[in-house]
């Protein structure tokens, strides 16, 4: 299950409505959100990536598994992939979300399709988090090792989506971050000094969000004499518009602005070794 993305422009107005839970956005919200979009060359690839990962998966899952894709805000949506999976036979049914951590927002998701697959007499099984993974983390490792080959004096910033503190209260969501960004940087041989957790793509309510944010760091540690910056986007698993342009392009003209230089670590998108062991995890769940 992923978050979804409009497939075209033409597609935006409705997909906005879905994540505003049925308000039509304002013209100046509509505007923005087609800003950003065209700021990274059109429609998102979000969906396109996270149909990659499920042929992945599917391709590394035993004889007799089918694997679909559903969408929080996009079709085919979640119910539409139970629906699937259900008309081909399926009586048993294990939802993965793709983020690896444990959160309230994940949990919406297997809410969803376990709900859908209730209503279609199939039992459901959920795989709550993989970041745990030994293929996971050592890919992650590995593109922070290669940017610190260029950048050895730099600071880490593993980096992930802020949520509303009222949702963080009793969440796992924080502690799961900080220890994969401890196993990350233990792989990589990052020194506990030099590196730090950071939040982005904080939703626009009045409400307090988890932070530091990842612009207010940047312009924090520019003004402490950091010359050089590696983010790694440990809690997205594609390039999509949260990596495109919050930190291709926002974070990025925030760094030049305070005179830092700044690099990122690649996105998982469907790396074969990280999808084979989602994949056995799965069989397993």
């Amino acid at each position: 299950m992923a978050y979804g993305s409009p497939p075209d422009m033409d597609d935006l107005e409705p997909f906005y409505t879905h994540i505003r839970r049925g308000r039509t956005p304002t013209a100046e919200q509509l505007d923005e959100l087609r800003q950003r979009y065209e700021s990274i060359g059109g429609a998102s690839p979000l969906a396109a990536r996270a149909e990659a990962q499920r042929a992945a998966v599917a391709k590394a899952l035993p004889s007799g598994w089918a694997a679909a894709l559903g969408m929080k805000h996009a079709p085919p949506f979640v119910e539409d992939a139970v629906a699937t999976l259900v008309a081909h036979g399926a009586e048993t049914l294990v939802g993965v979300v793709l983020a690896p951590h444990w959160s309230t927002a994940v949990a919406e998701y297997h809410e969803r399709a376990e709900s859908a697959a209730d209503e279609q007499g199939a039992a459901y099984r959920r795989v709550e988090s993989w970041h745990d993974l030994e293929a996971w983390v050592s890919f992650h490792a590995i593109g922070v090792r290669t940017a610190l080959h260029a950048e050895p004096d730099a600071i880490v910033l593993f980096t992930a989506h802020s949520l509303p503190e009222r949702v963080l209260e009793d969440d796992p969501y924080p502690s799961q971050l900080e220890a994969s960004a401890s196993a990350i940087a233990r792989v990589a041989d990052v020194p506990a000094e030099r590196w730090q957790l950071a939040w982005q793509s904080a939703g626009r309510t009045p409400e307090p969000w988890r932070g530091p944010d990842v612009r207010d760091e940047l312009r924090h540690l520019a003004a402490a004499g950091v010359e050089a910056v590696v983010v790694c986007p440990q809690g997205f698993t594609s390039d999509h518009l949260e990596v495109l342009y919050d930190l291709d392009v926002e974070a990025k003209a925030v760094a030049d602005e305070a005179g830092i230089r700044l690099a990122r670590t690649p996105s998982l998108n469907d790396d074969p070794g990280v999808m084979a062991a989602l994949a056995e995890r799965i069989a397993g769940s």
